[in-house]
């Protein structure tokens, strides 16, 4: 069973380039259809879109409880409940809403008082301008395009060859496209937090292709399929060591902050194998069949 992935892996890598393909047309169709739905391509947070932030000092508050019952009353409203965790104790709520409007925040803030009897002391109340976060957004795409932009630079440099650097970019580029439709379809709301995930990300898939273009294209010991299986197991390894801790993380991390984190470089590290070790390695075979068959 084993020589027989083995030999389809070598013989069939332009066959198994589909599934990579297919990856990123699907994640574009989903990004497509979320933006067409929602008028943005990410279902963004508060931190991001603009909105308020109650925070209540009492731990026995049934955080799922409220939510359902807020809910219920603000049925148009975009709400969310969350815990807030010190030392693994529960130690208060933090009430996400979209209300900016100080009416809205005070008519938030009597129904949560009809089901939690509130002190002024015991909540705060913190607002994120739409503007703020917006502007937030934008500057971070725009920082995002920079750094592939100089990303692609430096590799172009390093290889000094179009293809291979072409192909690290769009690896790069397929791992952040198709995690972030999977992030959506979680339905999850992306926040700065998330956004650090997503650049994070960036530098790790950047990493592993890196490591197999230049084993293959930069080693001239033995065949070009064993330097990619010497690129794979050193990748592998890495993978499989940052996979684990970030595993350990989402197990027993309460921040639901670190929990996003965790969960897109989870999720990317995944995607970032399919488009290693299978797009990057059909594209640098391809490249180096033409360029023997050229000479």
């Amino acid at each position: 069973m084993k020589n027989r992935l083995k030999q389809f892996y070598e013989q069939k890598y332009k066959l198994l380039l589909i599934l990579p393909i297919i990856l990123v047309i699907l994640a574009i169709i989903q990004i497509g259809v979320q933006t067409a739905t929602t008028g943005d391509f990410v279902n963004k947070g508060i931190s991001l879109k603009g909105g308020s932030t109650i925070t209540i000092e009492d731990g026995t508050i049934d955080a799922e409880e409220l939510q359902n019952f807020l809910k219920g009353t603000f049925d148009k409203a975009d709400i969310n409940v969350r815990t807030i965790n010190s030392a693994g104790k529960i130690v208060g709520i933090a009430i996400d809403s979209d209300a900016q409007d100080s009416a809205e925040i005070d008519s938030l803030i009597e129904v949560v008082n009809t089901k939690v009897n509130l002190e002024d002391s015991e909540y705060s109340v913190e607002i994120v301008g739409s503007s703020l976060g917006k502007s937030f957004f934008t500057q971070t795409i725009a920082a995002l395009i920079a750094a592939f932009i100089l990303m692609g630079i430096v590799v172009l440099i390093y290889f000094r060859s179009i293809i291979p650097s072409a192909a690290v970019i769009a690896a790069a580029f397929s791992d952040i496209i198709v995690t972030l439709a999977i992030f959506n379809l979680t339905g999850m709301k992306l926040s700065t937090a998330g956004i650090a995930a997503f650049l994070m990300l960036v530098g790790y898939s950047v990493d592993t292709d890196i490591l197999l273009s230049s084993r293959v294209l930069r080693r001239k010991d033995g065949t070009v399929m064993e330097r990619i299986y010497g690129a794979i197991q050193t990748g592998l390894t890495m993978s499989a060591t940052t996979l684990t801790a970030i595993l350990v993380g989402l197990l027993f991390v309460q921040s639901e902050i670190i929990k996003q984190i965790m969960l897109i470089l989870f999720i990317g590290l995944l995607v970032d194998l399919i488009m290693t070790w299978i797009q990057n390695v059909a594209i640098l075979r391809w490249y180096l069949e033409y360029k023997g068959k050229k000479k």
